[in-house]
């Protein structure tokens, strides 16, 4: 299998197996105009297995997403075909429309314009919390 190198946009590289078609739906991929490439399962020294999405374009990704979801994700910047800049994601401090509380007594759940905003509360468990009602994400 040949995937052309891209000019400018984004490698979304080390995506752990599995994860990548759930990132390339919840970053609405398939809304773009330009090209982009999922492949699964492909090999990998470091994992065994990874996921790798390319997108030939100029597009704005919010890293917090992709780290929440799959952090360790790394973020390949592509200009005039080079490699400008590399980013390691990490599991992002809050989170913002990602994840809905599903506590029926939250606030969210009666002030529909509220935004769902979880924080991390512990790194090493990847465990969010409701900012409003303390709820545990699932």
């Amino acid at each position: 299998m040949q995937v052309n190198p891209i000019s400018n946009g984004i490698v979304l590289d080390h995506i752990h197996a599995g994860k990548g078609m759930e990132l390339y739906k919840i970053l609405k991929l398939s809304e773009l105009s330009c090209s982009v490439a999922i492949i699964k399962n492909a090999s990998s020294k470091k994992m065994g297995k990874k996921d790798i999405i390319k997108i030939d374009g100029d597009v704005d990704l919010d890293f917090d997403i992709i780290g929440y979801i799959d952090p360790g994700v790394t973020v390949n910047i592509i200009k005039n075909g080079v490699n400008q800049k590399i980013v390691e994601l990490e599991p992002p401090k809050t989170v913002k429309n990602v994840i809905k509380c599903k506590n029926p007594r939250c606030i969210t759940s009666i002030e529909q314009e509220l935004p769902h905003v979880f924080k991390l509360t512990d790194r090493e468990n990847r465990i969010y919390r409701c900012i409003y009602c303390e709820s545990k994400a699932k």
